[in-house]
């Protein structure tokens, strides 16, 4: 279940195989097909079975401690922690492991990791308090709550509702370079929705978005008067008593314990350590929570138990009830792929998913950040809870493996061999990965050349949803930083240049193009979502250079027409009764206007003085003097 995975700047495989393997791994896989849920399988166990004491559980956990040992040595673990919830209490924590690799600390229950996407679902439960308030709807189109939001087409603007949002229904996919590694702050991801182009008709496909949920956290601000971080605190972390449980890496590092991300190598199986993903702030409605197995559990307990925590009602049952009900249903890829039918009929809500597991109605969400991945999850017939944090990467299937091999033990079932189907999986694709990095380079065309110096190629390159693209001379190389990213350039063939082929981010591959006057001004790069366009930002004019190129101007039959300037706006080209039409900066003292890329206009100068813009197209040139003053 990788739904929820940071996506890296390329695929390190060949997609078909990238896609068999991740249909390999998970349990479920979110692929773009609807099913419909009525073919959910119902629990087996009555609504009225009885939970299991603490004797019960570690009775039936029988060999597991001996068993998760295996586990971490077979996949090469780091750490993890495993709680399981009863009813309404704890009945097991513990940790596993290191929750600091190198300095070789335990992981405990009291370990506080990042549990990635297991925040949204306290972001649905907060936005459903407003529900409640009347302050936001759940199925009305949410510009009726709050007019500030926008998006990319009418369409969207005039049906999309808060559950659409919630539930990855809205056509929109997840464009997750838009905010990994940035600076954004929460209401200029929110601007940029706007940008977002459907790639599917609304409620048709289940298409993952993170950027949704920020929106929503930003909207809960709006609608509560309170940042979305103060209204989740006093309203669910505190009369949870989630007294450890925080949403900055910097008040995480103050804590006696915190879980630090390791990962294995691609080539080898050496652990090394990974940066701490610290830009969360603005994306941490959908993800920035930081906690750990004992504060989750009151969470879980009161999910589990229609919202009562301690013999009060903290979290709204209604509320808790509409998250769980399936907005848009999966495909049963773990079965189509590999033939593993255990978990059937997956569908989400909001903020988390329902499926059928050999029978017992489940539901849970998975969340992963680099280094770091969680599973929060119960069987609500079943009154069993199951909590898991685990490090590294290439254990991130053992948060789904841990977490059923619990629930078979505690339900008397046979061990279903996740592990022994898995495993292999990995270390196939481990090989087959370094087989098809060794291959990058076949495609180079030799022996050809930039088609211009390095120098024209620096300059800021901007996208209205991924920002800019910085691109730099140091020496006789070019640099590129976007976002945290940076990295040096090295020229492929023709007009590519691409970055190292980094151990955690792969490499990024940029082809910059010309103008039909043969200038660099743009840049083609594939980021997670497909390719991505970037344009050459136009120098700036001041305004004692604008006001010096404004006037009236002559055509050969000596008719006027006016170049404008304006602070702030720049200059425009406007012919009697016509519309202005702005002018942007190609370099120098040429510009062209949005019309027409191959029409350039170009101010003449004789002493400093200027008397005249020439015209240039594909069909030739012509100069327009300055009308006399």
């Amino acid at each position: 279940m990788r739904h929820a995975r940071i996506l890296r700047p390329r695929r390190r495989t060949p997609k078909i195989l990238a896609a068999v393997f991740a249909a390999t791994l998970a349990v479920v896989v979110f692929a773009p097909f609807v099913l419909e849920h009525a073919a959910l399988a119902q629990s087996t166990s009555p609504a009225s079975a009885k939970p299991l004491t603490d004797a019960e559980v570690m009775q039936r956990l029988g060999d597991f401690d001996a068993w998760i040992a295996q586990q971490l040595k077979d996949w090469n673990g780091v750490g993890l922690a495993v709680g399981i919830v009863s009813g309404d209490k704890l009945v097991f924590a513990k940790g596993y492991g290191f929750r600091d690799y190198g300095a070789k600390l335990p992981m405990t229950p009291d370990s506080l990791a990042q549990i990635a996407s297991n925040s949204k679902l306290f972001t649905a439960v907060a936005a459903g308090m407003l529900v409640d308030q009347g302050k936001l709807t759940w199925d009305k189109p949410i510009r009726q709550s709050v007019q500030q939001i926008q998006f990319n087409t009418n369409e969207l603007n005039d049906n999309v509702t808060l559950r659409d949002m919630l539930s990855h229904r809205t056509g929109v996919t997840r464009h997750d370079l838009i905010w990994f590694k940035s600076d954004f702050t929460r209401p200029e991801l929110f601007e940029k929705l706007k940008y977002l182009e459907p790639e599917q008709p609304l409620r048709q496909e289940f298409l993952y978005n993170n950027l949704m949920f920020t929106a929503v956290g930003y909207v809960i601000g709006l609608k509560s008067g309170q940042p979305w971080e103060q209204f989740v605190r006093t309203n669910i972390f505190q009369p949870l008593d989630m007294n450890s449980t925080v949403f900055t890496l910097a008040d995480a590092v103050k804590h006696p314990e915190y879980v630090v991300p390791y990962t294995e190598r691609r080539d080898t199986f050496e652990i090394y350590k990974l940066p701490f993903h610290e830009d969360a702030v603005g994306i941490a409605p959908a993800g920035g929570i930081v906690s750990n197995i004992n504060d989750l559990s009151h969470w879980l307990i009161a999910l589990m138990n229609n919202g009562m925590y301690s013999g009060k009602q903290v979290l709204p049952a209604d509320v808790l009830k509409e998250t769980l009900h399936p907005a848009i249903a999966l495909p049963n890829s773990g079965g189509e792929a590999k033939g593993y039918w255990e978990n059937l009929n997956p569908a989400y809500g909001m903020g988390r998913m329902t499926s059928s597991y050999r029978g017992h109605l489940y539901t849970f969400h998975g969340g992963d950040l680099p280094g770091l991945h969680s599973q929060v999850s119960f069987m609500p017939n079943d009154h069993i809870g199951v909590i898991v944090l685990n490090v590294g990467d290439h254990t991130a299937p053992l948060r789904d493996i841990v977490n059923f091999n619990v629930y078979e033990r505690l339900l008397g079932m046979d061990q279903t061999p996740w592990s022994q189907r898995q495993l292999p999986d990995r270390l196939t694709m481990k090989k087959v990965e370094q087989e098809a990095r060794a291959k990058s380079g076949e495609a180079q065309v030799p022996n050809t050349h930039p088609s211009h110096p390095l120098a024209d190629y620096a300059a800021e390159y901007e996208n209205p949803a991924y920002g800019i693209i910085k691109i730099s001379q140091k020496g006789d190389a070019l640099q590129f930083d976007f976002h945290q990213f940076s990295f040096p350039l090295t020229h492929f063939h023709y007009d590519r240049f691409d970055t190292p082929d980094d151990e955690e981010f792969g490499k990024f591959s940029l082809n910059f193009r010309t103008n039909p006057a043969g200038d660099i001004d743009t840049i083609a790069i594939s980021l997670d979502e497909g390719e991505q366009i970037f344009t050459r930002k136009p120098p700036t004019i001041d305004d004692a250079t604008g006001q010096k190129l404004a006037g009236t101007y002559l055509t050969p039959t000596k008719s006027k027409f006016e170049i404008t300037y304006t602070p702030g706006a720049g200059l425009a080209l406007k012919f009697p009764g016509g519309p202005p039409q702005p002018f942007f900066a190609v370099k120098g003292l040429t510009f062209r206007t949005a019309r027409y890329a191959d029409d350039t206009f170009t101010f003449v100068l004789e002493n400093g003085v200027v008397t005249g813009v020439k015209e240039r197209d594909p069909s030739g040139e012509m100069t327009f003097p300055r009308a006399p003053q």
